[in-house]
């Protein structure tokens, strides 16, 4: 084998309809110019139509034979004419009519007792047939080209009749794929996972106890945090042909089509089994079925319920397993979580700060690092990034290191990518002096109340910089992952997002719209500490289901209220005292500390830019 790929067939020889036409059109002209050629049978010499006429006055013409438009006969006696700029004497003639005088013609030759004889003329009538042909050969030509195309851009080789067919991918088990040490992280759900690649590998060790292993694996999680890789690992580990499909590509413009390639995808995996099947976004056909104005879609429903019946249909021996990536399980269908279907769920989270570190570790293995970069500071820096995230950082930071001409990637490549990702690209400064003046006194006041207070996420940098939708921006970076949060850390939390008004109203005794994402952030978190975390004495420890980060709209209006109207008024009275209470308590920080506000504020209008380092260090110089 030389490794070379063999040669595509040139364009033309993929589409027989074109080959076919061609060939007509050869085939006519071949016919065409044979009957021409005949045509001169035996040397007939080809004479004028006046020569003839004149021949035919003086009574000369003995007979003819009329084909078409062309007339052969013969001379009374031989006539001396001029024929190819020759002087001839010729008994026998060929000449041509003129279209519009075929009647007169004949007309004339019976008048002189000219014998004649009428044929049918060959190559007119194939050729007639040969044109009447072609435009519809053309026809179907290209409407089967137009089918060919369509069939390759929806990924299909049947045309027309293939809208039915699955449009599951397989992964060629023989080729090296992922596998559970490309993950990192995820160490429960790969735990959890390699049952389902022990039961592929070796069956009998779970069936000779009469076990069984869970038909259907759901995979849930927030969007990059690396569900689909863990399926494409699982196949991996396993060795088994892997078919991925996303659930969208069930539905089309035809009714019946979705269900139609559930079942085709399934018949396919049962050929090859064992097998898995993955299908990711199951929550575009699996949402729940009856919901929401108008009713759920027919086509959806349909391939919901034929997703169902294959699930359900199952026979032990079969050794197929399902699994299904979703961010929205809140949605999806009671009859798909029940056991016998998707009976295992797979809870995946967000890296915490040792995992991140592994993540990190992945990505810059073909990147060169400076000796100033610590990967352990990045994944400290990085709270609540899924791996999609971080693996964006590590590029962007290696954009950065491109765009400045440097030979390796540095730890400040990685801040400006981590600042590019987080608030995105900086931006021109257009920003009159008074507007940055009080953007810096704003930034101040957030970072300033965060020191102050205790239990807060620590200051990391302070920015008046422009960025994304941003005039300036106040970054924390928590000392570690947090799963719980106490009320205090909550109020006090609130009083942080708060301090930039404050600050505004205590310098200028006035406020601006720059809080507007401020007061957004705090008023949800307001909201869900009354209605959904029992944080409220007047409400209690009830859970009411206000400002919940996904309502579904078919149970919202399904679902009634779970509160009065009286309750509603009362929550927002709770939730209003909340942010009255933040805002006072940053107002009494900052009046506390005012000198302390301005010049941080005036260090900001001067650098732009602060970090904690920075900000302790004005601190201190106060001090002594």
């Amino acid at each position: 084998m030389n490794g070379k790929k063999p040669q595509a067939a040139p364009t033309f020889f993929r589409y027989p309809a074109l080959i076919f036409a061609a060939g007509i059109i050869l085939a006519g002209t071949a016919v065409y110019l044979y009957t021409e050629s005949g045509k001169t049978e035996g040397n007939r010499p080809t004479i004028t139509y006046t020569q003839f006429s004149t021949q035919l006055k003086a009574s000369n013409v003995k007979s003819v034979t009329i084909a078409g438009f062309e007339v052969r006969g013969e001379f009374v006696k031989p006539a001396a004419l001029d024929v190819a700029g020759k002087r001839t004497e010729i008994l026998s003639f060929k000449t041509h009519l003129p279209s519009f005088q075929g009647a007169d013609i004949i007309r004339s030759l019976e008048e002189k007792g000219v014998a004649i004889t009428v044929a049918p003329s060959e190559a007119g009538g194939l050729w007639q047939a040969a044109v009447m042909i072609l435009p519809w050969v053309v026809i179907i030509g290209v409407w089967m080209l137009i089918m060919r195309r369509t069939s390759q851009a929806q990924g299909g080789g049947g045309g027309l009749f293939s809208f039915g067919a699955s449009k599951a991918r397989l992964f060629d088990v023989k080729k090296p794929g992922a596998s559970f040490k490309d993950v990192a992280g995820l160490v429960n759900a790969k735990k959890e996972l390699e049952e389902t690649v022990e039961f592929l590998k070796n069956p009998e060790k779970f069936t000779r106890l009469g076990a069984k292993v869970p038909k259907g694996i759901l995979l849930i999680g927030p969007p990059g945090t690396g569900k689909t890789l863990l399926a494409r690992a699982t196949a991996g580990e396993a060795g088994v042909p892997f078919y991925s499909v996303s659930a969208s590509e069930f539905i089309e413009m035809f009714v019946g089509v979705g269900a139609s390639r559930v079942r085709d995808m399934f018949k396919m995996a049962r050929e090859t089994s064992p097998s898995i099947i993955f299908i990711d976004e199951i929550d575009s056909v699996g949402r729940t079925r009856g919901t929401g104005l108008g009713g759920g879609h027919d086509e959806r429903e349909q391939t919901l319920n034929q997703l169902l019946s294959e699930m359900d249909g199952f026979e032990p021996h079969e050794k197929l397993i399902i699994m299904a990536a979703t961010n929205r399980p809140d949605v999806l269908d009671a009859a798909l979580l029940r056991p016998g279907r998707f009976d295992r769920h797979i809870v995946i989270e967000r890296p915490g700060r040792k995992e991140r570190k592994e993540i990190l570790d992945v990505h810059v293995r073909n990147k060169r690092l400076s000796a100033d970069v610590d990967l352990d500071k990045i994944a400290r820096g990085t709270p609540g990034m899924t791996g999609a995230d971080i693996e964006n950082i590590t590029n962007e930071a290696a954009i950065e290191a491109s765009k400045r001409g440097g030979d390796y990637i540095s730890m400040q490549d990685f801040e400006d990518a981590r600042d590019e990702v987080l608030m995105g690209a900086k931006r021109e400064n257009t920003t009159t002096e008074e507007e940055r003046k009080i953007t810096a006194f704003h930034e101040a006041g957030h970072a300033l109340v965060s020191i102050e207070l205790p239990n807060t996420d620590p200051v990391h940098k302070v920015s008046i910089i422009p960025r994304g939708m941003a005039m300036g921006v106040t970054q924390f970076l928590p000392k570690e992952d947090r799963h719980y949060y106490p009320k205090g850390y909550l109020l006090n939390r609130l009083a942080v997002a708060m301090a930039g008004r404050a600050a505004e109203k205590l310098v200028f005794n006035d406020v601006s719209t720059g809080g507007q994402d401020d007061l957004k952030n705090a008023t949800l978190l307001a909201e869900r500490m009354v209605a959904q975390w029992g944080m409220s004495e007047k409400i209690g420890p009830v859970n009411l289901g206000r400002g919940e980060e996904h309502p579904f709209l078919g149970r919202e209006l399904s679902m009634p209220k779970r509160y009065s109207e009286y309750m509603a008024w009362l929550m927002d009275q709770e939730i209003r005292a909340l942010m009255l209470e933040a805002e006072a308590k940053a107002d009494s920080t900052l009046r506390d500390k005012k000198d302390i506000l301005k010049k941080i504020a005036d260090a900001l209008l001067e650098e732009e830019s602060l970090d904690r380092e920075d900000i302790e260090r004005i601190m201190k110089g106060r001090e002594s």
